[in-house]
């Protein structure tokens, strides 16, 4: 088994992966909700929504991940600027939600045909502790198969009115990401105020090209993406470009687009390029190690041994106590941990089969080291069907196999 995880995809065109996408994840940014006033945007609101009405027919299903419950929250509380305590962000959050959810049923239902049954909306909510407990995340996963087989539009949010630190997700470009992988998303359509990826802020350089297509996880795109995200969103380019390698994990190309050009969902629908498409690195992984590699936080970190490390990249084996040699963290039997080689750097990540004391005790030994203890009987760490290897950086520019050097498309302007 290589470094990669899976065999690397042989690029298909985007025209065509576009046409043939018929699971969306649609991620809607506060930028492009919100009005001057900070207000809800109804109109933008609608012409969004009636383009998923005209996907909904073709077959295309879709699910919404919208922002904005946090800004809308404060207007409607008469707040002029964001507050900095968590309490007034969680109850601004509780007030936003109802109104944007109220706003997305009414606009639905004023805007279906006559004679056609009207499409509803449903509210999912989640934080970390949903995605990250199995049975939660199977349990959200059968949630949203139900509602988009009884034709209702799925509408997801972090659950920003209870969430704090150690259970957020942090942005909705990361939960769409989460979602998509979770779904089994054919492509993730993030929506913003840019016109799609540049090689440079184009606010800053008027210079900057408009990227036709790149590939997911280069790592010039984080160089290029910066760290700026708008004025009522928590997000930015670099967030995209994040989750975007992200979503290649279960073999979701995405496309950055702006929400601001009219029928950009329709465009794409029929192959047109619109934005920027970053297209998936590799085949999908199995769904429990795309589970496993969605987990945002780890509880603890281990480091192998060169023998140890070897077995996990090359072998396919499992991690043994013999392999590690040392450990951080006060994790628990079932708890996630990270996996460092003698370089330092992640190679895998997985789920422990002992608890931080029990294998501080054993680790780097063998059975006849132990002298008996009880607690040491388990020999595999983390079993090889409960692991899952980080994938490797792309190469460097004019390094790596053909296949494995980054691959940055053509500019707009030379469609």
């Amino acid at each position: 088994m290589g470094r990669s995880c899976s065999a690397q995809v042989r690029r298909r065109p985007r025209e065509e992966m576009q046409r043939s996408a018929r699971r969306w994840v649609v991620k809607v940014g506060s930028s492009l909700l919100m009005n001057r006033e900070g207000g809800l945007h109804h109109e933008r609101m609608a012409d969004l929504l009636g383009q998923i009405l005209l996907l909904h027919a073709q077959g295309i299903q879709i699910i919404l991940v919208s922002s904005g419950a946090v800004g809308i929250g404060e207007k409607r509380l008469g707040w002029d600027q964001r507050p900095v305590d968590l309490a007034s962000r969680q109850a601004a959050a509780s007030v936003g939600q109802a109104a944007l959810m109220h706003s997305y049923e009414q606009i639905l239902q004023e805007i279906s045909g006559a004679g056609s049954p009207a499409l509803h909306c449903g509210q999912v909510l989640l934080t970390h502790e949903e995605l990250c407990n199995r049975s939660r995340y199977l349990n959200v996963r059968s949630t949203l198969g139900t509602l988009l087989d009884h034709g209702v539009l799925p509408i997801v949010n972090e659950n920003d009115a209870i969430s704090y630190r150690p259970i957020q997700l942090g942005d909705n470009d990361t939960l769409a990401a989460l979602v998509s992988n979770l779904w089994d998303a054919d492509l993730m359509v993030l929506l913003t105020d840019q016109e799609g990826f540049y090689d440079a802020d184009p606010r800053e350089n008027p210079d900057a090209r408009l990227l036709s297509e790149v590939m997911a996880g280069d790592p010039r795109m984080e160089a290029m993406a910066g760290s700026g995200g708008s004025a009522v969103g928590t997000g930015g380019m670099l967030a995209k470009v994040r989750a975007a390698a992200r979503a290649t994990r279960s073999g979701t190309s995405t496309v950055i687009a702006s929400g601001h050009r009219k029928g950009v969902l329709l465009q794409l629908a029929a192959g047109e390029p619109a934005g920027t498409f970053l297209h998936a690195r590799f085949q999908p992984l199995a769904a429990r190690k795309r589970w496993l590699s969605d987990h945002l936080r780890v509880k603890g970190t281990l480091h192998i041994d060169s023998g140890a490390e070897i077995a996990l990249l090359e072998q396919g084996a499992s991690l043994l106590r013999v392999g590690v040699v040392g450990q951080e963290g006060n994790f628990r039997r079932g708890d996630l941990v990270s996996c460092q080689g003698p370089k330092g750097e992640e190679i895998a990540r997985g789920l422990v089969n002992l608890d931080a004391e029990v294998l501080q005790r054993c680790r780097g030994k063998r059975s006849e080291e132990l002298d008996g203890d009880p607690g040491c009987l388990e020999g595999t760490v983390i079993h090889r069907d409960n692991l899952v290897l980080t994938p490797k950086p792309l190469s460097e520019p004019g390094k790596g196999t053909p296949e494995e050097k980054p691959f940055l498309g053509r500019p707009q302007e030379d469609w």
